[in-house]
């Protein structure tokens, strides 16, 4: 099958052919109609050892597709089903798998890839069937879609809170979607450019600030005061205390960016305003079978978050230009 394969850090993937994967007994095989490129997905290519990528890995996690094959043991799922990949493998014998969390697996978790080819094989558990009127392409958003409700969830965000989004990318936007979905009082999304500015109120913001030295009381403005809950969705060095700057006293910094230096922030004023830090990374199975729901259209479509749709052959281009801030959000690669 074709395939993007990782080589070295600084090299952009490579189109190759790899060999068709054959699924276990557990596993179905299924044909890729859609991956998004994940901001993840760059900073693994940048920093391998840190994710553990080798060369002639197949990454890719944010994907749908078509069931063709599955294992002796599978049930539920039959040839032709439509499906949505979670990316969360654990041994789904344990209690936090059996609750539909594997990304707290008690025999570990595994964050499988294989996106960005025709084909993966994955297990079973790791797939949910989309409903009859929502789209194989528009299943590929299930994944960042979750990631962000969860954030939400973990943020204890109450409706009508004043909410503000520190990141106008793909899980930013996101996020904008699911605080105005889920009742906030004003949602403003914060970025260094306007270059998604459009695409932010189409999900649900109130408003929308570009980042400089006057920020901090335009966002206020904006907000209708300090901001309740400040949702960091970049992942910079320094922006954590940023954000803590931002928010009202004992209000809460939601952290999703993903950060792999290591941090500072100023304790002092961190604990002199009593805010409270929160952590979170990946979601549970019952977040992303709601993040399916909710890609069926109403007036505020998590489909805006796509910006374009590459072919396997043009993908590795659109990889590289994304490491560098574009007008683009989300790009889809379609592997067929």
């Amino acid at each position: 099958m074709k395939a993007l394969v990782f080589d070295a850090p600084g090299q952009p993937l490579r189109e190759t052919k790899v060999p068709d994967p054959t699924p276990a007994a557990d596993q179905v095989l299924i044909s890729v109609c859609r991956c998004g490129i994940c901001g993840s997905d760059l900073h693994m290519t940048e920093d391998p050892a840190t994710f553990a990528l080798n060369a002639g890995d197949v990454i890719g996690h944010e994907f749908s597709g078509e069931v063709l094959e599955v294992g002796r043991d599978v049930s539920g799922l039959r040839p032709g089903d439509l499906v949505a990949a979670a990316p969360l493998r654990g041994c789904g014998h344990c209690t936090p798998c059996r609750q539909g969390d594997p990304a707290w697996c008690e025999n570990g978790m595994t964050l499988i890839g294989g996106g960005y080819a025709e084909y993966a094989a994955l297990a079973a558990r790791q797939l949910r069937k989309l409903p009859v009127d929502i789209s194989l392409a528009d299943g590929a958003l299930a994944e960042p879609l979750a990631v962000a409700l969860h954030g939400v969830l973990r943020s204890g965000m109450k409706p009508g809170d004043r909410v503000l989004v520190v990141g106008a990318g793909a899980i930013g936007l996101a996020v904008v979607y699911w605080a105005r979905r889920m009742g906030a009082g004003c949602v403003v999304a914060a970025d260094l450019h306007d270059h998604q500015q459009g695409r932010a109120m189409d999900l649900g913001a109130t408003g929308f600030v570009v980042s400089g030295p006057d920020g901090p009381p335009r966002i206020a403005e904006a907000c209708g005061g300090a901001p309740d809950i400040v949702f960091e969705c970049v992942g910079k060095v320094g922006l954590i205390d940023h954000c803590i700057d931002l928010v009202r006293p004992r209000g809460t910094v939601c952290v999703l960016g993903l950060c792999t230096g290591t941090d500072r922030l100023d304790s002092f004023r961190a604990i002199s305003k009593e805010v409270n830090v929160i952590m979170s990374v990946f979601f549970n199975m019952h977040e992303f079978a709601t993040a399916i729901d909710a890609l069926d259209t109403g007036r505020y479509a998590p489909q805006h978050l796509v910006s374009g749709t590459v072919s396997l052959q043009q993908a590795p281009a659109a990889f590289e230009a994304l490491k560098n801030r574009t007008t683009e959000c989300k790009v889809l690669i379609a592997p067929q």
